[in-house]
């Protein structure tokens, strides 16, 4: 029998010193957003399932808790993405005609963890730009993306770009995207996602050859600038491909001059949410973590279901992930901290309560107890020296 105590499978408890890192996380996050005019939205958990789900696809219904409300005897869901919400937000309550930009901060839950170790819990931080269908947006939220990981103090950070239209317009100029039925076009793209060349090869070998090496060349068009010279060489020339590559290229350019210490490249393969981006999209990498920290794309179709489809980009992170890199590099965060004896002295009342004011973190030690914490490192403390309470090394 298991002790009650025990937390479900890739459920945990945050403990002071990772909390209090979250924290902070979050604050330099909603900061960044706020200097880039994003407003801050708090979505609710709980959402009536339809709403939830609406537009999201397969995947994210298979990672969403689903229980019946006591009250209506509907199914609930919990979110297991926040962004479909903002989308609601977006086209119900807010109902702009202009451009919008949202952000957020809140946890969400998977049925199942995303990757071994993950959490089922992740507490993501997200913006969203709504109403404006040019690169700009683009490059506006791939630049915050940027400042937010920097800032955090994340290095080494790598930048992979691709493009959704890259696979619709091969398809389409090879002829062959009518004859494809959802199992075939499923079983296409999950063996482009995988780079399984054999596969890809033995799924569009049916087309036509040249369908098969068109698509098995796609699989290998990963690295700098060379894979969008060797794109335009082994693709169709078709409007889709052209396109998506002309605005890859111009992306990368405005990156490199915003932020030249980070490397900007291609993975014109990465098929990663095909089902729900509709343009452009990016993963960012940081050093000591393999997977992306963040990854983010256009998707203009996520407002469509709530009746309103409207041009939209955005990034969403797991702060969790981000914490936890941080935590290995930088050690614990600890805070200096002030020492002081508990006491009915009305003197001393006023200088800890002096201290608090002008920013200090002072820990009055109660009688009978000793100071025994992990976020703060009591290096002064209060001393009654000459009749006068005053700071002093420990």
């Amino acid at each position: 029998m298991s002790s009650a105590w025990l937390l479900p499978e890739h459920i945990a408890d945050v403990l002071p010193a990772q909390a209090r890192r979250l924290e902070e996380l979050r604050r330099v996050w909603l900061d960044a957003a706020r200097g880039y005019g994003y407003e801050l939205v708090m979505p609710p958990l709980l959402e009536h399932i339809e709403s939830l789900l609406s537009g999201t696809g397969h995947s994210l219904d298979l990672k969403t808790f689903k229980l019946v409300d006591q009250l209506s005897g509907r199914t609930l869901g919990v979110r297991a993405d926040t962004t479909p919400q903002v989308a609601r937000i977006d086209a119900h309550l807010l109902n702009r005609k202009s451009l919008t930009r949202l952000c957020y901060c809140g946890p969400v839950l998977h049925t199942r963890p995303a990757s071994p170790h993950a959490s089922r819990e992740p507490l993501q931080f997200g913006a969203e730009i709504y109403g404006h269908a040019g690169l700009e947006a683009d490059l506006e939220v791939q630049e915050l993306a940027l400042e937010g990981l920097k800032t955090t103090g994340v290095t080494g950070l790598v930048m992979d770009l691709a493009d959704v239209r890259l696979v619709q317009g091969v398809l389409n100029g090879l002829g062959v995207a009518d004859r494809l039925d959802a199992a075939a076009h499923g079983v296409l793209l999950s063996a482009l996602a995988a780079k399984d060349v054999t596969a890809v090869r033995e799924a569009a070998g049916a087309w036509s050859p040249q369908a098969a090496q068109a698509l098995s060349a796609l699989t290998k068009l990963y690295g700098g600038d060379e894979a969008l010279i060797e794109a335009r060489r082994v693709l169709p020339d078709h409007p889709l491909v052209c396109a998506a590559l002309d605005d890859l290229a111009w992306l990368a350019s405005q990156l490199r001059q915003s932020h030249p210490e980070v490397r900007i490249g291609f993975d014109l393969a990465d098929l990663s949410g095909y089902a729900y981006y509709s343009g452009s999209r990016f993963a960012v990498y940081g050093e000591g973590h393999a997977d992306a920290l963040l990854r983010g794309g256009r998707y203009d179709e996520v407002g469509a279901i709530f009746g309103r489809r409207r041009p939209a980009a955005g990034f969403s992170l797991d702060l969790k992930v981000v914490g936890e890199l941080l935590s290995g590099r930088n050690g614990p965060v600890v805070r200096s901290a002030v020492r002081a004896p508990w006491g009915e002295d009305q003197a001393l009342r006023k200088a800890v309560h002096h201290l608090r004011q002008e920013g200090d973190t002072v820990v009055r030690v109660l009688p009978g107890h000793e100071h025994e914490v992990q976020e703060f490192d009591c290096d002064r403390e209060l001393a009654l020296v000459d009749g006068q309470w005053m700071v002093r090394a420990l």
